[in-house]
């Protein structure tokens, strides 16, 4: 499905969920300033910020008057949660989880390690609490937010050196980001968080070892494998991922109901479109990789056993330090606990 067919879907949508409440033209023009976390040279996510973009000027009639801004442009991609929070900047496509020097809770509404893949992760976003939990916690910041992306899978990591131990892991400088960064540590790498125009640079100068970032497309259009030859799989640290719309609570004091209701029309439909994108592109991407010196390697079971173990002690250590991460992480397991007996039964088991 393509752009124009995505916003002629959410269109039609919106236009009989709104045909109640009078058209878009009698909404007032709110002029919108728009920061993207990735740059839009990225595979789909930089795709994925511009057609939210588009979707909300087209199902809007123009009234939400949204301008794009690359990463920094107006200011770094790391600083946009302080600027949606006290209102210099309106909005901001972005990951939750880069904000876990707030609360490692925040992790939780962007990607858990050895967590569901999407459909469940989305269920319990939407049916089994999540969403009321993300946007508790980010009302005491004054954010609005939208769950407004999802891809899934991620790759593990780019290396310099095939990994044959957790022993080899250790030293290693290394871009990481969420939760598994918490994991990686503890097995003895150093890790950073850097924004994705930050990771080549870095990753060429040797500031850091290795990295990891997204899914095979994505990476691809960074440059890693011009620098690092293994490429590990799963990616036991975000088998699915969220991206979120951040708005300042005062912007989003200026909307109409009608514009409230188009973003959050434009966000699912975008998700929509993000998650089938991603799916479909890197098979394609990962054959690409392969003729450029690539090899792509499967952790063995007793590394990916020992980043589960060490994930279990970091999931406990954190609900102990956070109050925020606690409920949340007790609401997920919880779901995740339910809907085991659906997973077990409804789904036909891989060999």
């Amino acid at each position: 499905m393509g752009f124009g067919k995505t916003v002629a879907v959410a269109a039609a949508a919106a236009a009989i969920m709104l045909s109640a409440g009078g058209a878009t033209a009698q909404d007032k023009r709110v002029r919108i300033q728009l920061a993207g976390a990735f740059p839009s040279t990225t595979a789909v996510l930089g795709p994925a910020q511009a057609r939210v973009v588009e979707m909300m000027k087209t199902l809007s009639g123009g009234s939400l008057d949204v301008r794009f801004f690359e990463p920094g442009a107006l200011m770094p991609a790391s600083q946009y949660f302080d600027a949606v929070s006290n209102g210099s900047l309106d909005m901001a496509w972005t990951v939750a989880g880069f904000f876990t020097g707030k609360d490692p809770a925040f992790a939780m509404f962007a990607s858990v390690p050895f967590g569901p893949e999407a459909g469940e992760y989305l269920a319990w976003m939407r049916y089994g609490g999540g969403e009321q939990l993300q946007k508790e916690l980010h009302a005491k910041y004054n954010i609005e937010v939208v769950t407004c992306g999802l891809i899934a899978p991620e790759a593990s990591g780019w290396f310099r050196k095939e990994i044959k131990s957790v022993d080899d892991l250790k030293g290693l400088k290394m871009r990481f980001f969420g939760l598994g960064a918490i994991v990686m540590q503890k097995l003895g790498v150093s890790t950073q968080i850097l924004q994705a125009g930050e990771i080549f640079q870095a990753l060429q100068l040797g500031t850091i070892d290795a990295t990891e970032f997204s899914m095979p497309v994505m990476d691809m259009t960074l440059g890693f494998h011009q620098v690092a030859k293994h490429y590990y799989f799963p990616g036991w640290h975000q088998m699915s991922t969220l991206n979120h719309l951040y708005v300042s609570k005062t912007k989003w004091a200026e909307l109409s109901a009608t514009q409230r209701a188009i973003i959050k029309a434009a966000c699912d439909a975008n998700m929509l479109e993000q998650f089938a994108e991603g799916e479909a592109k890197q098979f394609g991407a990962m054959k690409e990789l392969q003729t450029k010196g690539v090899t792509l390697h499967y952790w063995s079971k007793e590394i990916l056993a020992a980043y589960e173990k060490t994930w279990n002690e970091v999931a406990v250590e954190q609900a102990a330090k956070s109050p925020e991460f606690k409920k949340a992480w007790e609401s997920y397991s919880t779901f995740r606990s339910g809907y085991k007996l659906w997973r077990d039964y409804g789904y036909l088991k891989q060999n």
